[in-house]
């Protein structure tokens, strides 16, 4: 492998404090890497990514992004817990991609026979639920609830976790959840907290991918 080879992590909205959140989330994975971690915010999408218009929206800009910088990488993170333009990027690029709420439901069901997704809304409940249908594991999902929150609201750091604590709560004494994931990447702060408090696997997505973009690339 090339050493400037990258995995490179894209965040498919625009938001710099997003991306920044995703850095400090993989940060400590970096020792573990054959090939820099790197982060990358999508110019032309969004500020945030919060309804399936702007699902559907980020495909064609994060594509050509992709293409753009195939020579500089050695694999690609689409850090949007919808996974956008994930199949489309896997047809478009020799390279291994990743998917953060794939890689995140795959290591789940390693972890556990149910999991749990705490989301940001109700349409992002609506959009998973299409997503892990398609994927067929929805007989492994314990239950995915709303913080009813949007990802601007999350940067209120005390009202965020009051709230992911009380959902978490729910999930794994009301839904019988094994664990839980984390249902945005603009959570990425969280886990540890959640974790101790919860005494359950608490799973960031964005780690979840990278530690599997790290071990494809390894194979």
């Amino acid at each position: 492998m090339q050493k400037n080879k990258q995995i490179m992590i894209i965040n498919p909205n625009s938001s710099q404090a997003v991306t920044d959140g995703i850095d400090d989330a993989v940060n400590d994975m970096r020792s573990y890497s054959a090939a820099p971690l790197t982060c990358h915010r999508l110019l032309a999408g969004p500020e945030f990514i919060e309804t399936q218009a702007h699902v559907n929206g980020v495909v064609s800009p994060l594509l050509a992004y992709a293409a753009e910088h195939e020579a500089k990488a050695s694999a690609f993170i689409v850090a949007c817990f919808s996974d956008p333009g994930l199949y489309a990027l896997r047809e478009q690029s020799a390279l291994p991609v990743l998917g953060i709420a794939e890689s995140a439901v795959l290591t789940a069901m390693r972890l556990g026979q149910r999991f749990g997704i705490i989301s940001i809304s109700g349409s992002s409940v609506a959009r998973h639920y299409r997503y892990f249908g398609a994927m067929g594991i929805l007989d492994r999902l314990a239950g995915d609830l709303p913080l009813n929150l949007g990802v601007g609201e999350l940067s209120n750091a005390d009202q965020t976790f009051s709230k992911m604590l009380s959902v978490g709560k729910q999930l794994r004494d009301k839904n019988a959840a094994n664990c839980l994931i984390l249902g945005c990447a603009s959570m990425a702060q969280y886990p540890k907290l959640l974790e101790a408090e919860l005494g359950i696997p608490i799973i960031e997505p964005c780690r979840a991918a990278t530690a599997m973009a790290i071990g494809a690339i390894a194979l």
